[in-house]
C-alpha cells in the first residue's frame, strides 16, 4: 500500500524534489543573517574556512555505505574541486566580505538572484525541459527577488553597494556550483559534502594564514562550525536529493526562496529595513514555490537501454526490474541496466526523465 505522500507524488511528481529544495533553502536562509553576526569582526576567509569545516564534518556523519548510496569516482574528482573553488572558495568569501559592508536583509534578498545563473547554465548545459508553469514559476520567484532588492537598494547608500556587488559575486559562484553539482546528484550526497568542504576548508584555511585574517573569538569560531554543519552541510545534501529528484533549473529556483527566509530571520534580530515591498516580494516567491511543487508534466517519452549506479527500490515506479536473490525490500544501490522503454505518466526532469522536448 503506497502512503498519502507516495500517491501525491506519483501525481505531482514535483512535490518531493520542491519539499526537499525548500527544506535546504530554509537551513542556508537562515545562516546568512546568523554568519553576520558570528563573523563580525573576522576575516572573510576565516569566515569561510569555519563554515566549510562545519558543513566537512556534518558530511562525514551523513555518508552512507557504499550498499545504500553510489560512492564518487576518480573521473569525479576535477568536477569536485571546481565545485569546491567556485561554491566553497569564492562564494563563501565573497558573501562574509559582503555581509561586513551591507546589512544582512539586503544581502539575503540579493542572494534570490542565484537562482537565475543556476536556471540559465542548467538550461544550456542539460537542455532540462522548462514548460509554461515552469517559466512562470521562475519568473514570480525572479519578479520577487528583484522587488526585494530593489526595496533595499533604493535604500542603500553608496557604502552597500560594494557589499551588494560582493554578495552579487557570491551568487555567480554559487549558480556555477549548482551546475556543476548536477552530474553527481546520483553519488552519495554526504560524501560529495565531505569532500567538497573538506577542499574549500583547506583552501580558504590556507588563504587565510597568507592573508593574516582575524580570527573570530572561541564561542563565534563555534557558531560558525554549527551554522556550517547545519546551512551549509546538511542544506547541501538536501539540495542534492533535491537535484536528484527535480533537476537543477527547478531546484535552483525553489531554492530562490532561501533569501526571504534569511530576511525575515534578519528582521526577527533587529533589522527594521524591511517594508512594503519585502510583503511584496515575499508573496510573489511563495506563489512561485506553489507552482512549482505542483507541476505535472505528462506526455508519451521514450527511455533508451541505460547502465548507472543510483539508490533505488522496486516499487519506485522507474521500473527497476531486475532481480536479487534475496530481493531486498529497502532502498539499496549498485550498477544496474533499464531496458527500452516508451510509455506516459508525470514526470520531472529527475535521473531517469533527461529526454529533449
Amino acid at each position: 500500500m503506497k502512503s498519502l505522500f507516495e500517491k501525491h507524488v506519483a501525481t505531482w511528481p514535483a512535490l518531493r524534489g520542491g519539499l526537499l529544495a525548500l527544506l535546504a533553502a530554509v537551513l542556508f536562509g537562515i545562516s546568512t543573517p546568523l554568519v553576520q553576526r558570528a563573523g563580525a569582526g573576522a576575516g572573510p576567509f576565516a569566515t569561510a574556512a569555519l563554515l566549510y569545516a562545519g558543513a566537512a564534518l556534518m558530511g562525514a556523519l551523513l555518508r552512507r555505505p557504499p550498499a545504500r548510496e553510489a560512492a564518487l569516482r576518480r573521473a569525479d574528482v576535477p568536477r569536485l574541486v571546481a565545485m569546491a573553488l567556485a561554491g566553497a572558495v569564492v562564494g563563501p568569501v565573497a558573501l562574509a566580505w559582503g555581509l561586513q559592508h551591507t546589512s544582512g536583509t539586503s544581502a539575503s534578498l540579493m542572494l534570490a538572484l542565484e537562482a537565475v545563473f543556476t536556471a540559465v547554465l542548467a538550461r544550456a548545459l542539460y537542455r532540462e525541459v522548462m514548460d509554461r508553469r515552469t517559466w512562470s514559476a521562475m519568473a514570480l520567484l525572479l519578479a520577487g527577488g528583484a522587488v526585494l532588492v530593489l526595496d533595499r537598494g533604493l535604500g542603500a547608500g553608496s557604502a552597500q553597494m560594494a557589499g551588494l556587488l560582493a554578495v552579487l559575486l557570491a551568487t555567480v559562484a554559487w549558480g556555477v556550483d549548482n551546475t556543476l553539482s548536477r552530474a553527481l546528484a546520483e553519488r552519495d550526497p554526504g560524501q560529495v559534502v565531505l569532500g567538497k568542504s573538506a577542499l574549500g576548508a583547506g583552501a580558504t584555511a590556507v588563504l587565510a594564514v597568507v592573508a593574516g585574517d582575524a580570527l573570530p573569538n572561541a564561542w563565534h569560531g563555534l557558531a560558525l562550525l554549527a551554522i556550517g554543519a547545519l546551512g551549509y552541510g546538511a542544506s547541501l545534501r538536501l539540495y542534492l536529493l533535491a537535484q536528484r529528484a527535480f533537476g537543477a533549473a527547478r531546484t535552483g529556483s525553489v531554492f530562490a526562496f532561501a533569501p526571504f527566509i534569511g530576511a525575515l530571520l534578519a528582521i526577527a534580530l533587529g533589522d527594521r529595513s524591511a517594508g512594503t515591498g519585502m510583503a511584496i516580494g515575499g508573496a510573489l516567491m511563495l506563489a512561485g514555490v506553489a507552482l512549482h511543487l505542483a507541476e505535472s508534466h505528462a506526455h508519451p517519452h521514450a527511455h533508451a537501454a541505460l547502465v548507472h549506479e543510483h539508490p533505488h527500490r522496486h516499487d519506485d515506479g522507474h521500473h527497476h526490474d531486475h532481480t536479487h536473490d534475496p530481493m531486498p525490500r529497502d532502498e539499496h544501490s549498485h550498477a544496474h541496466r533499464h531496458a527500452p522503454l516508451r510509455h506516459a505518466h508525470p514526470h520531472v526532469p529527475d535521473l531517469h526523465h533527461g529526454h529533449r522536448h
